[in-house]
């Protein structure tokens, strides 16, 4: 099956329960971004123009090897992006800037300020051995906030905030890496992009390292489930098992441990299509729908939590 044809069984429900849409308490709401990277090299002003539909706030935007948004604003500048965000009412959230690692950012930091953004996301990148526990994840840990200092220092001085992937074969990795990065924490500046499906193999202790971890800590999350798909080409129906409500992972514990410590940071309904840098289907409004169909399942989750 290619993208075109899951298309036509995404408008039937094949692919996905149909989930009404709940009524959820209005003292805690999920304030969502659309990520730049489903849509892949389609044109930045189709994207953009599918913010509001996508029940968002604003936009993430992504770089190669994931998508092209972040070249082609450099390719047509940026008083022509601040144009197209005013044309389409839509701010600029976040730039995700994984080839750049948290080290390297000074300068994106200080673009994403003078667009209008709010926050930075990249992986840790290694410290020593990745995917290491107890005495070893603090000591990387301790060495990683000592080494990032005069980047968050920036980032203070911007009033922004780097969030910082907990990603597999990464400093950050672990669930102890993860509870003594919140612990260790020295900066209002600095977090965690929270990645429930790089914890595929914890998936019980997810719940408790978000309470751990506190909203102080967790500006973001995405909401992504782990599946082969991520990385190895499959029919679309199984590369759309990583959103929410597609696949098997129940979201109730998530959100209900995110209503627990009032999660107030911004998130992501989110997925991988393999080749990196394709479109998850083949328009920004069908992209759309399956995001709705999610956001609609996770509404349903809120009303259980």
């Amino acid at each position: 099956m290619n993208r075109r044809d899951a298309c036509k069984l995404l408008g039937t429900g094949a692919l996905a329960p149909a989930f009404p849409r709940a009524a959820v308490a209005q003292s805690f709401a999920i304030r969502y971004v659309l990520s730049s990277a489903l849509c892949g090299d389609l044109p930045l002003d189709e994207v953009l123009g599918e913010v509001k539909r996508s029940g968002s706030g604003g936009i993430d935007i992504w770089r190669k090897g994931h998508a092209t948004h972040r070249e082609q604003i450099e390719e047509m500048g940026d008083e022509a992006f601040q144009s197209l965000l005013k044309k389409h009412d839509v701010p600029l959230a976040i730039s995700t800037c994984y080839p750049l690692g948290p080290f390297k950012q000074d300068d994106e930091l200080r673009w994403v300020k003078k667009n209008g953004g709010g926050m930075t996301v990249c992986a840790s990148g290694r410290m020593g051995a990745p995917d290491v526990s107890g005495a070893e994840a603090k000591a990387q840990v301790t060495a990683f906030f000592e080494k990032l200092k005069p980047h968050y220092e920036l980032a203070e001085e911007l009033g922004l905030t780097m969030a910082i992937e907990n990603h597999k074969n990464a400093m950050l990795s672990s669930p102890d890496s993860i509870r003594y990065f919140a612990e260790l924490n020295p900066s209002k500046a600095v977090g965690i992009a929270f990645a429930p499906h790089h914890l595929y193999d914890v998936v019980e202790e997810i719940p408790a390292l978000i309470r751990h971890c506190g909203k102080e800590n967790l500006p973001f999350i995405y909401f992504q489930e782990y599946h082969l798909s991520s990385k190895q080409e499959m029919p679309v129906e199984e590369e759309l098992k990583q959103l929410p409500g597609f696949g098997s992972l129940d979201y109730v514990p998530i959100v209900a441990a995110m209503k627990e410590i009032a999660f107030d940071g911004l998130a992501e309904i989110f997925m991988h299509p393999t080749p990196r840098g394709t479109p998850m289907l083949p328009t920004a409004p069908e992209i759309t729908d399956a995001i709705n169909k999610s956001r609609a399942y996770i509404d349903e989750c809120l009303a259980k939590s």
